[in-house]
């Protein structure tokens, strides 16, 4: 074609192109409000993706106490299941740093952080060797309103009315289970303790992982792993000393290995990495409301190989938990497209 026809071709297209810059300052800012729509949709993507990661780990954890009592019932007694299953993980996780190189930091605030995301991580597991599975994962997940008020006192984030919406849900849905009518819930052993203990930990293990922006995720979940690994073992060894807990049974260990190595490498591991990720991201009361996925499969799933209870009580506080994980959520779906978008011919 000849060069002069395509190019009044060309401009002819242009001239009739509704949406063409009439101008270099519209021009700039059409482009502009192109890279702040690409921006904002980039952000929401990565809210988006924090979030299912959350439910991932909440889903998996909900049946994390499985191989846990399965330990136990191997001869691992006391909190020896913990250090089982945190050890193969740091182990994997290590090694993946030593072959990419990783350096890991030295600032006093990255071995805070990873301490506590341990010690809640020991706190959460033992707790299921001592008390109801139940107990355990309604008493720990209090954690979104310790979340949403030290969000709420540290770094300004609003508790909006879905979130108070959501953190009555929750607390409604636990005295149903817990048994309102008994009386208060409140902690009755050491296992309803470590769970109540270890949610106003991970509030602040949480915070602190939202406001580190110089840790990446791999780095963050080695060192959860770390501390989980040598905290269980701590507590382990010194139970074991003082004769609270009995001596492992080693001779166990290869009839476990087979499934061991794989749950813990291959649901454990990425499950971490989810929680470790999501928690980064989102607001901690949110990452407490998404976690409560694991309250509706952990009561399902002790129901039905734990012989534990579950009735109409434990029913309805199962919904009304599963609703107040998934409202934040499902509200998001249904927010206005990100300020500062400017759609085509505006």
């Amino acid at each position: 074609m000849d060069t002069a026809i395509w190019t009044d071709m060309e401009s002819g297209a242009i001239r009739n192109n509704p949406y063409r810059p009439d101008s270099a300052r519209d021009y700039a800012r059409l482009r502009g409000s192109s890279g702040k729509r690409t921006t904002a949709c980039v952000g929401i993507a990565r809210e988006n993706l924090a979030k299912l990661a959350a439910v991932y780990a909440g889903l998996v954890y909900g049946i994390y106490w499985i191989p846990l009592r399965a330990l136990a019932e191997q001869g691992f007694d006391g909190v020896w299941p913990v250090v089982a299953m945190n050890v193969l993980p740091c182990v994997g996780l290590l090694s993946l740093a030593l072959i990419l190189r990783t350096s890991f930091p030295v600032r006093v605030r990255f071995h805070v952080t990873g301490f506590l995301a341990g010690l809640t991580f020991v706190l959460y597991a033992a707790a299921f060797l001592y008390t109801e599975v139940v107990r355990v994962v309604l008493l720990f997940y209090l954690t979104p309103v310790w979340g949403f008020l030290l969000a709420r006192v540290f770094i300004g984030d609003p508790v909006t009315p879905v979130r108070w919406l959501s953190i009555g849900l929750g607390l409604c849905g636990m005295l149903v289970v817990l048994g309102v009518d008994t009386g208060i819930p409140a902690p009755r052993n050491a296992g309803d303790w470590m769970a109540l203990g270890g949610g106003i930990v991970w509030a602040f293990a949480s915070l602190m992982l939202l406001t580190d922006h110089q840790t990446s995720a791999l780095n963050a979940c080695a060192l959860f792993f770390f501390w989980s690994a040598a905290g269980a073992l701590a507590l382990a060894v010194l139970a074991t000393a003082q004769g609270l807990s009995s001596t492992p049974a080693w001779s166990s260990v290869p009839g476990v290995l087979p499934w061991l190595v794989p749950v813990a490498l291959l649901v454990i591991l990425p499950a971490g990495f989810a929680t470790i990720y999501g928690a980064g991201i989102l607001n901690p009361g949110v990452v407490g409301l998404l976690f409560m996925t694991e309250i509706s499969v952990a009561t399902v799933t002790a129901a039905l190989f734990a012989d534990e209870p579950f009735g109409l009580r434990e029913l309805t506080g199962v919904i009304l938990i599963s609703l107040a994980g998934a409202l934040e959520p499902l509200c998001g779906l249904f927010r206005s497209r990100p300020a500062g978008t400017v759609s085509p011919g505006e």
